[in-house]
Order: structure tokens, then sequence, then C-alpha cells
């Protein structure tokens, strides 16, 4: 039995790995100043840090049931006996909710659905590891159980401008936003149980970076660790931190660097800086 992997534009994997280890990316929506476009295909974070520096409106929308089951029958039609879906948090975005009701159109028993409870690499992450079972031949079950198991190991860590933009998207309450711009400080966050939480706040961006890399330190333990950087419009600052966490984590194989989309970016804001870590590792060999 041959398995798709699929997932969507929030794992935002660095890029050519998605060609390299067969994984189709579904690209969601997001809507400039109510003009869709596809994060990732025709959206890309320099369109998105433009259109946030003019102060434009940038939005998301999950997308509709029968897009997702149209890319889930186009995996199978490539001779794929099995489709696993492995998206982002179902706290987060409706696409997890949607790829069910997708799934129920093409058929539950030719495709499986997993809730990362995660974004970026902590989706990413999981992503990887199915299609690595997939490549070995493992059965829907396995490439579905890889990609759960790694996901519930990994844990994301990132800090922001301003909680605005998360405040207006939802994605996090109106106290905690109000907290966390208190007296100017870089408010930092991770993502709890699929949820972003507040964590943390310090008042300048080399702190942050220091703490940064404190959290990622004490969530990674002793051992081999897999990490990513993700950024937005901070390339340099997303390459201090990754030298910083190769310096101290030395049981990794580098750490990947990857610029978030609009889906996420659109939430994030101009200048978010975040470190994704996975205890235990995976084998990724670089494109």
């Amino acid at each position: 039995m041959s398995v798709a992997v699929v997932t969507d534009s929030t794992a935002y994997l660095p890029e050519g790995f998605a060609k390299r280890y067969s994984v189709r990316v579904i690209p969601l929506h997001v809507l400039v100043d109510g003009v869709g476009r596809r994060d990732g295909a025709d959206f890309g974070p320099t369109e998105l840090a433009a259109a946030l520096a003019d102060r434009r409106v940038v939005t998301t929308s999950r997308p509709n049931p029968a897009e997702l089951a149209a890319e889930y029958r186009a995996a199978l039609a490539e001779g794929c006996d099995t489709v696993v879906a492995v998206h982002l948090s179902g706290e987060l975005s409706g696409t997890w909710q949607a790829a069910w009701q997708a799934a129920e159109q093409v058929g539950p028993d030719r495709v499986r659905i997993v809730d990362s409870r995660a974004t970026g690499m902590g989706l990413g992450f999981a992503v990887l590891a199915a299609a690595h079972a997939a490549a070995r031949g493992d059965s829907a079950a396995a490439v579905e159980s890889a990609a759960t198991m790694v996901s519930a190991r990994t844990r994301t860590f990132f800090c922001v401008q301003t909680l605005e933009h998360l405040r207006r998207g939802g994605r996090i309450g109106t106290t905690a936003a109000v907290v966390g711009t208190a007296l100017s400080v870089k408010p930092l966050l991770h993502v709890e149980d699929g949820r972003i939480v507040l964590l943390d706040k310090v008042r300048t961006t080399s702190r942050a970076i220091a703490r940064l890399v404190d959290l990622a330190a004490d969530a990674a333990g002793r051992g081999p660790v897999g990490l990513a950087v993700h950024h937005l419009a901070a390339p340099e600052r997303a390459a201090e931190l990754a030298a910083r966490l190769e310096a101290r984590l030395t049981d990794s194989p580098g750490c990947l660097i990857s610029e978030i989309g609009a889906v996420i970016g659109a939430h994030t804001g101009l200048g978010a800086l975040g470190v994704v870590v996975l205890p235990g590792g995976l084998d990724i060999a670089r494109p």
C-alpha cells in the first residue's frame, strides 16, 4: 500500500523540502483589502511584509471542504492508495474541521486527517516524519502515527513586536494582549495544546532572542534535537538566533531557517521571530 502525505501552507517547510520528500502542499487563503490570495502560491512573505508596512488589511480564511477534497483526490489519482493529511492546529484554524468534512466526501477509508496541534515547523516536523514513514513503505496507520507522535513532541516559542494582530484575529484573548503590550515589552509566547499562550515579557529584542535560546535549551533536554527558526522580515535576527541555538545545542544536525508566510504572518506581524524544538530529533537530509 502506498501513502501520499498532504499538508497545508502553514507548515512553512524550508525551500525544496516539499519536493524532495514528495509532500503535497495545499495553499490556504489570504485576503488583502478583501481580495483573495493563496498563501505561498501567489502571495508570499515579501508581499505580506509590503502589505503590512502599507497598513493594508490582511485577513485569513479557511479553505472550503470541496477544495481540500479536490486536493486529496488529486493525490489519490497519482496512484496512491491512501492520503494522510497533516494540518495546522484545529485550535488556530477551521482548516482541520474542513479537512474532516473533505475526508468524508472522498471516503474516510482513503483519507486520514491529523491535527498537528501546531503550525510552522511544529507542523512541518510532523509532516516530514510522515513522509519518511511513507517512503519506507509503512502502512497508512503507521504514517499517521509517525506524524502524531512527532507533533506531540514539538515545542514552539516565539516573540512578536505587538500582540495587536493576534488579538484582532482572535488568536489570543484581549486581557492577555493588554498585559502583553504593557510597558512596551516584547511579548514571548508558546503553543500549548494547540493554542497560543502568553509566556513571558522582556524589554528588548536582544533579550527576547536570549530568552528564546534558553527556552529552546530547556525544552530540548539532553540528546539529539531538531531545530527550526521562523521569522517575518527579520532575516538577520533569524540568522543570529539560529547561530546561538547551534552553539548552545550541539547535538543537532543544524538549525533550519524559513520565513513564515501570509496565513501565520498576518497574525504575528512584522518582526516576528520563533523557534521550534523537536526533542529526540528527526533524521532529515537537506535538499
